[in-house]
């Protein structure tokens, strides 16, 4: 394993190898860029979808076969933003996306081979771009390109996850030399990386409690995560919302899951790396269906990972105690992120459902009961220490 095959570096992990700032449309995304770019005046006016079925359809099919990923991946982040404003952003939603708008969007998802709608590589992980381009990527010299209705709040939400981000390259990095170390049964070698992961979650948590500093668990549950919904189990859509214009659907809804942190493959490739398993619930279906809405080379990484992976055999075989105490550091540092996971979940999600009239708060927009089996994926997690 290597991780430039798969689209990855240590120094900046599952984010984009380039940034979307430089990224430069030919001219017939022109009036797709400035809608895009002023989305948050469009929201403003109260009739978005008025505005948006006046962009004309470029005709993306032949194009997306010859364009270079940058700027299939840029496109994409544009118009998941635009197609989830003319699905949320007024106060009824629609029983279908308009062929200008459907057409390219299944065009540049099934070209990248994901689903149509916003993801979280659309959402976080190709849309970002550093302030200083010789400086680090950190919450001080990072931005959100794409927005919605702009803000603090929602800046801040996207850009604690582009951080963390960042941050875990060293993981992913490290992963991948564990995977021969562990082969090489190098004790030593083993242990230094280990250690150097725990270094890191250090730093990931870091970043991660930040979180409430300038995103308002009231302001995200109202103002930033409406848009982000999905098409699956939402009542709002009875059964999925039909994309106009796209022969290969039939003219029948689309039940697709929204965009969700739980789509980072951050967590899961750590799992796969040290054979963390949990047992079947449903948050364990949904979270292996979430798995489809990732990017193929992050998907495809996590699967070579858990099949190539046998630092836990090595770990547990070894004798060696100081070895045995770093692996289980790591296994404590992925349950912690869980936890604080968690705790997000209930303040900014939670909590926040309880005070809506008709609303189950312990149930996610996917229909999830998911402050259980978070808990229970935490205990899981942390119960496959080695002895």
């Amino acid at each position: 394993m290597e991780m430039k095959h798969y689209g990855m570096s240590r120094e900046r992990g599952f984010l984009s190898h380039y940034e979307i700032d430089e990224v430069t449309l030919p001219q017939r995304f022109d009036e797709i860029v400035q809608a895009a770019g002023n989305l948050s005046g469009l929201l403003s006016s109260g009739r978005v979808r008025h505005w948006l079925e006046r962009l004309p359809d470029p005709g993306l099919e032949d194009w997306v076969n010859e364009a270079p990923d940058e700027e299939v991946r840029t496109a994409m982040v544009h118009y998941s933003f635009l197609v989830q404003a003319y699905v949320w952003g007024e106060a009824e939603a629609p029983t279908a996306l308009p062929a200008n708008l459907s057409k390219p969007m299944v065009a540049l998802a099934d070209k990248l081979g994901q689903a149509p709608l916003l993801p979280y590589s659309g959402y976080v992980l190709d849309n970002w771009a550093r302030l200083d381009k010789d400086g680090p990527i950190t919450l001080d010299n990072v931005y959100m390109v794409q927005n919605f209705v702009g803000g603090d709040d929602e800046n801040w939400f996207v850009l604690i996850h582009v951080a963390i981000e960042a941050e875990a390259g060293v993981l992913l990095d490290n992963a991948v030399q564990l995977i021969h170390t562990s082969r090489d049964k190098d004790a030593a070698e083993t242990e230094r990386l280990l250690t150097e992961m725990d270094g890191a979650w250090e730093k990931i948590y870091d970043v991660f409690k930040r979180m409430t500093e300038r995103c308002d668990p009231y302001i995200y549950f109202n103002r930033v995560r409406p848009y982000i919904h999905g098409w699956a189990n939402n009542p709002a859509l009875n059964g999925g919302l039909i994309y106009d214009g796209v022969e290969a659907y039939e003219g029948k809804p689309q039940a697709l899951r929204g965009q969700t942190g739980s789509q980072s493959s951050i967590v899961p490739a750590m799992d796969a790396l040290f054979g963390v398993a949990h047992s079947a619930d449903p948050l364990k279906s949904f979270l292996d269906e979430l798995h489809q809405y990732r990017p193929v080379k992050h998907r495809k990484f996590i699967e070579d990972l858990a099949e190539q992976s046998t630092l836990r055999e090595f770990v547990e075989a070894s004798g060696v105690q100081s070895l045995k105490e770093a692996f289980n550091k790591c296994i404590e540092q992925v349950a912690r992120f869980r936890t604080r996971h968690l705790e997000y979940a209930a303040s900014y999600i939670n909590k926040q459902a309880a005070d809506v009239p008709g609303n189950d708060p312990d149930v996610g927009t996917g229909g999830t009961p998911f402050m259980k089996y978070l808990k229970k994926h935490r205990d899981e997690n942390r119960a496959q220490t080695v002895a």
